[in-house]
This record gives structure tokens, sequence and C-alpha cells, in this order.
């Protein structure tokens, strides 16, 4: 990175917005990180403000946030993680209020929750970017380019429970559902999505929701114990072939496009300029989906860190020296 845009860069300037507004994310963010000088809304003391960089609580997430975060810095740029925020609750106003400055999203999945579940984005990834784009400009967030990468939300249940109950598709599950027990991520009955979502579109009323994770090895634990029926993976995830799990086909297209992109606040894409963006869209449509599933692999079932994942794949795309 040249020393003209290092010695352009200038500090950030966060908007307070409401004091009361303010002082809930901070009260969320002590619940959702360990890092107190995040939690306290500090930067450093002195030199040039970190990037702050948001992951949410599932192994994807972190894996993404290290891609972006170990090539910003392998160029010079100064970062900082927030990991395992909790949901998009934390997470939408932390960007808008400037606690959190850069995070990779799921676009159909951010609009979706933008518009409050108004309107489920079913149109195709270009036109979700479109409409994702106008939704964040009004708040001072700019997205920019999507990957080739998607991961959608899948129903999904063991072979035993397809075959017991003849399950193709999720229409299927209406007339066993009052016999099974679901499980997701906590926020999932509330999630246009997710259970709400399945609800109203495919008419479902479980026996049971039980709170789990986002689609990580506590759900796949679960469908395999038998402690719930039917679960919610993701798309990537590497133990749908390795458990020999069956996903429901969406054949009310209830789930939108859900290309991996990165959203930032202008106010940090503007003060770093034209590189900062060219080098964060380059980093972006070298990720596909078999190179997620292949990298949530190695952190879910290999056992290895999200950011030794990252580096590895990095120094073999030539994106990191």
């Amino acid at each position: 990175m040249t020393s003209s845009v290092t010695a352009g860069r200038r500090r950030r300037h966060r908007r307070t917005g409401l004091a009361c507004v303010a002082l809930v994310c901070v009260g969320l963010f002590v619940s959702c990180t360990s890092d107190p000088d995040l939690v306290a809304g500090k930067k450093e003391a002195s030199g040039e403000a970190p990037i702050v960089i948001g992951s949410f609580d599932f192994s994807e997430s972190r894996i993404l946030a290290e891609v972006f975060g170990q090539a910003l810095e392998d160029q010079g740029y100064p970062v900082t993680r927030l990991r395992n925020v909790a949901s998009r609750e934390v997470m939408e106003p932390a960007l808008e209020q400037g606690f959190v400055d850069f995070v990779p999203e799921y676009q159909g999945t951010a609009l979706t929750f933008l518009g409050l579940g108004r309107e489920v984005p079913v149109a195709g990834s270009r036109e979700t970017h479109r409409k994702l784009t106008k939704v964040l400009d009004d708040k001072g967030i700019a997205v920019l380019d999507y990957a080739p990468a998607e991961n959608k939300n899948e129903v999904v249940v063991t072979e035993t429970t397809a075959d017991r109950f003849g399950l193709r598709n999720i229409s299927d599950l209406r007339a066993v559902a009052p016999e099974l027990v679901f499980g997701g991520p906590p926020e999932c009955p509330s999630r246009p999505l997710c259970l709400d979502g399945l609800e109203n579109s495919y008419g479902l009323q479980f026996k049971e929701f039980r709170p789990l994770d986002a689609g990580g090895p506590l759900t796949v634990a679960a469908l395999e114990g038998g402690e719930i029926d039917v679960g919610v993976l993701f798309t990537t995830s590497p133990a749908i072939s390795v458990r020999r799990l069956v996903v429901l086909e969406d054949n009310r297209n209830l789930q939108p496009s859900e290309n991996i992109v990165p959203v930032v606040r202008k106010e940090v894409a503007e003060a770093h300029g034209i590189e900062f963006t060219e080098l964060v869209n380059s980093i972006t449509k070298q990720l596909s989906t078999d190179t997620l599933r292949s990298l949530n692999q190695r952190v879910e079932l290999g056992g290895e860190a999200p950011d030794e994942v990252a580096q590895r794949w990095l120094l073999l795309q030539g994106l990191i020296t």
C-alpha cells in the first residue's frame, strides 16, 4: 500500500446517536465480547484508529472476518476484531453507531432483517445486492461487491427421519411437524428466514423448539442424538455430507440469494480510499461456495483455529505474503 494512501488515512469520528441507544448498544456488547476496550468504545490512544471487523457467533463468520482482516493487515491497515457477536440485533446498530466498521454479511438475510421482515427478498443476487445497497446507503454504510460464494439456511433431518416420514421437501413436514422437535439458533423463532418463515410459508407448527447454535456442532449433535428431529444448518456445512444428513428441498423458495458481501461504514471506506475498496473486492471475488465448505470443514471437523485456516488459504491464493 502506498505511503500517500497511508498518510491520507484519518482517525474515525464516532457517531454517538441518542444517548439511550448508545447505552443499550454498549450493554449488549458486554454480553457478546470479552474485549474491554471495544466494550468501552475506546480506540488506540495514539496512532491511526483501527478498522473494527465484526463477526457473528459461528465458525464461517469468524473465518471470513479473519480472511479480510489478515489481508488488510498484510497491506498495512490497522485492524481490530470484534468476535462472536450474538445476532444482527446487536451487530446492525453497532455498525450504524461506529462500534463496528466492517462486517462480512449475507445479503439476503441482511436485507430481510433491515426490512423488518416485511418483504422476503426472492430476487437474484444482483437485484438483492442493489436493494441492500439502497437500504444501507441511508444508514451511512457502503455495500461492496458480493462473492460467488453463497450460504443459505437449510432444513435438515437424518436419513432415518427422512425415511420414516417420507420427507423429500419442506412441505412434506406439514403433516408430521406436530410430532417433531425443531432446533436452531436462539433467534430462529422470530426470523422470517427461519422458524417464523417456515410457519408462514409452509404452515409448519412443531411440537417444540429448542435453541441451539447457528448451524454448528450443537445442532448436528442434537440431530444425531435424537434430541431434535429437524434442524437448521447451512449450505456450506461440511456435516451435511460427512454425517449423511438429508437436506429438504425449499420447494416454496423461502430462502433468498445469500452471497457473502462485505458492508463497511462509508466514513471508513472513504477515509481509506479506492485502494481499500479494490483490495476488499479482490478478496471477495475469490470466495466460492466450495471454498467456504472446505474452510469450514477444517475448523468444524478438523479442530483448526479460524485464524490459521484463513491464513493458509490467503497464502495459497497469493493474497498475503
